[in-house]
């Protein structure tokens, strides 16, 4: 026999946990189209030579190839894979349905994608996450740099998730401070922001070493190790940018967009607190042009980004002609979720039913179901039991699946035209007339 069981790297909850998941679900659905956004959904698997740009980095080294068992037999190499992220099908999507779509292209995505990671805490081969995009044509305002990260916040707060950190920085300014040092190769300004984006993990020694092999002085590692690990609040940071003796436009236009998204984010009323300009976040992957993003719960730093993303000027560059600018922020629901529940932060679970209508003659089945529809064409939420049972053990249902009214109708109160109203949080009955029950269910719930 086999023994039932899950892969590693995979999630699956119970029911009650579930019911949370899908709430932190709505409401991130919920925030994202309080800004305006539209859903789309892509397909778990593309074409391999769509999916695999070469933009990337670190992440394509990590697809999981998709052929059937007969292509297997007959050799043939596979030509779909699954996708790694939604930035990259979203690149697709645009370049393929440019001419039915109205720019700015505001989207958002929330799907599984899939990742050959080596299973740890916090890294899924199978995981939800829930993306926002804006893409312009030809070209595309700074200022929507500001309205993601505004709207994590709103998202965040609202989901109770204790407090947290979004740092920004923009990969011009390292460009253009690489520039300055000497290193003017795009593909080795490259590599070496990949090393930079792992100064949280590995340290600052062995970022230095890695770059000072990759071309960089030891004197000009020092330099732009210092600066970039500097905290201080924006405006300091700001002034020590400005304050460079650098002439290199790309740098001088990173410090330009930073000024404009800090002040952006005022203006949104975005609290000081929630946003910190980190000149160390460069992001891995290869496609990100500008402004970057990453998301720490202040409690659990170790446990890396949550919310991540940036702009991307070319992403779309392999797809069509057309320029399509971009920028996006993306949740890691799963992460975000493993996160909270290891720490004990998870939310009380919202009932599958608010209401249940108990069984106490079978003979009464038809007024059960007759009030089941009436109350779910109030907009309830309501569980019907269906099968002889001691009313013991629909109680105790109720109290397991936190379904927090029971109604209760017998002989008697058909023939009285009453119900029974059982509050199971305040633990108490009441028999109300049967015409009141709607207003009677709408007062405990405060509904």
């Amino acid at each position: 026999m086999i023994t039932p069981r899950i892969a590693s790297g995979t999630m699956e909850l119970l029911p009650r946990e579930q019911r949370i998941f899908q709430r932190m679900f709505d409401i991130i659905r919920d925030g994202f189209e309080k800004f305006g956004f539209t859903p789309i959904e892509t397909p778990a698997f593309e074409l391999k030579d769509v999916l695999l740009t070469k933009s990337g980095g670190e992440t394509e080294k990590q697809v999981y190839f998709v052929q059937s068992t007969g292509g297997i037999q007959q050799g043939h190499e596979a030509d779909l894979a699954l996708r790694f992220d939604l930035t990259v099908p979203l690149a697709r999507y645009v370049a393929e349905h440019e001419r039915d779509l109205a720019f700015p292209f505001r989207r958002y995505q929330m799907q599984r994608v899939y990742r050959g990671e080596r299973s740890q805490r916090g890294r899924w081969r199978e995981f939800y996450q829930c993306d926002i995009d804006v893409i312009g044509k030809d070209k595309l305002s700074p200022a929507y740099d500001a309205e993601l990260p505004a709207m994590i916040v709103q998202i965040f707060e609202e989901l109770k998730i204790g407090d947290f950190t979004i740092h920004f920085s923009n990969r011009k300014i390292l460009r253009g401070l690489l520039s300055g040092s000497g290193v003017t190769d795009g593909d080795k300004q490259t590599l070496i922001l990949r090393e930079i984006d792992k100064l949280n993990k590995i340290g600052i020694a062995k970022v230095k070493e890695a770059i000072v092999t990759l071309g960089l002085s030891a004197k000009a590692a020092d330099d732009l190790l210092h600066l970039v690990t500097h905290k201080g609040t924006k405006s300091d940071i700001l002034s020590s940018l400005k304050a460079l003796p650098l002439t290199d436009l790309v740098f001088k236009q990173g410090v330009e967009e930073i000024a404009s998204m800090v002040a952006s984010l005022q203006a949104l009323g975005v609290s000081d607190k929630r946003t910190v300009l980190d000149l160390s976040i460069a992001r891995g992957l290869d496609y990100y042009t500008g402004t970057v993003y990453e998301t720490l719960i202040d409690a659990h730093p170790e446990f890396g980004s949550v919310c991540s993303g940036g702009r991307y000027d070319d992403l779309a560059g392999h797809y069509t002609k057309s320029v399509l600018p971009g920028v996006g922020i993306s949740i890691g629901l799963t992460r975000l979720f493993d996160l909270l529940r290891s720490s004990n932060q998870l939310f009380a679970p919202p009932p599958a039913a608010e209401v249940l209508i108990a069984q106490l003659d079978p003979a009464l089945d038809g007024v059960y179901l007759a009030l089941a529809t009436e109350l779910r064409a109030e907009g309830l939420r309501v569980e019907t039991w269906l099968e002889p049972s001691k009313l013991d053990k629909q109680i105790k249902y109720a109290d397991k699946t936190g379904v927090p009214v029971v109604v209760l109708i017998g002989s008697d109160e058909k023939a009285k035209g009453s119900v029974l109203v059982k509050d199971m949080i305040a633990k108490k009955q009441t028999e109300i007339p049967r015409a009141d029950v709607v207003k009677k269910l709408r007062d405990v719930l405060g509904v």
